[in-house]
């Protein structure tokens, strides 16, 4: 086997993974993200035991057991950017002899939830919704630099996106895990979620900065591909997680809380109580 340089794979001198600073005895099989560091304790208060907590950077791990399970939960900050590291270290925890620095014989996949919240890009689905999200359209770059392999319907949709939206660039399209969608998501809105590498201008937002794509929001609410399928959602991360975990081999699945509606120009009232109700169904599920 090939060993992995130290350049390659940077560990801390306690052999911890670099930027997460765990070790593989510190996470679970199944791991629920958040992008605030500060929504992990909102999480891990409702579990039976904590028995490990981390803090590195905007990387926050809280492992510990709910109603007998073991999970864990961590943030990762915003961006696919993030999204990649948090991703690739997650792997290299279970998949690679961090001691040796090879990579192990026997795969294992980790079961990951996104718990994130999320803009609405449609006007029949309110503020305060939950939204399961099937498919992922990434508008960010990272896809540039790996090669992820794309089925016939990814591929599809991806061209039907470019060409009739009338985007200046081609995105990359991923389906998240059906499998975690029939347990987590059954009941939720399902939806197509578009990632943006930013909050503002990338998600048609004008403040005082002018728009190079004014109508952009527009042109992706009135989309249709063979049939009713549309785009749903804004948000920064799902694209990034769909396409590491299709790379890696991991089953990934991002649950959105729809704090606010881009085409009414309404934001939640009480946003608080449509994260927490998310987290409270999350948790009885995975």
């Amino acid at each position: 086997m090939n060993r992995i340089p130290s350049s390659e794979l940077v560990l801390n001198p306690d052999n911890s993974v670099y930027h997460l600073s765990l070790h593989p005895e510190s996470i679970a099989d199944t791991i629920i993200t958040v992008g605030d560091p500060e929504r992990v304790a909102r999480i891990s208060k409702y579990f039976d035991k904590v028995e490990y907590t981390k803090v590195k950077r905007e990387f926050v791990t809280h492992t510990g057991y709910y109603k007998g399970k073991r999970l864990t939960v961590m943030s990762t900050g915003m961006g696919t950017d993030n999204i990649e590291i948090l991703m690739m270290e997650l792997d290299a925890l279970v998949n690679v002899d961090l001691k040796n620095r090879v990579v192990k014989e026997e795969h294992k996949s980790l079961n990951i939830i996104r718990l994130g919240t999320s803009g609405s890009l449609q006007p029949d689905i309110p503020v305060g919704a939950q939204l399961v999200s099937d498919y992922a359209v990434g508008l960010d770059t990272l896809m540039f630099f790996y090669n992820l392999h794309s089925t016939p319907d990814e591929l599809k949709l991806q061209d039907a996106i470019f060409t009739e939206a009338q985007l200046p660039f081609k995105p990359y399209v991923v389906r998240g895990s059906q499998q975690l969608l029939q347990k987590i998501g059954y009941d939720m809105i399902r939806g197509n979620t578009l990632t943006s590498p930013g909050f503002y201008a990338p998600q048609g937002r004008q403040l005082r900065a002018t728009l190079r794509m004014p109508n952009m929001v527009e042109a992706l609410s009135r989309f249709r591909f063979e049939g009713d399928n549309r785009l749903t959602n804004f948000e920064m991360e799902t694209a990034g997680y769909y396409a590491m975990g299709k790379i890696l081999g991991h089953e990934v699945l991002s649950v959105n809380a729809i704090l606010a509606n881009r085409i009414s120009n309404e934001f939640s009232q009480n946003p608080d109580v449509v994260v927490e109700a998310l987290i409270h169904k999350v948790l009885d599920r995975v």
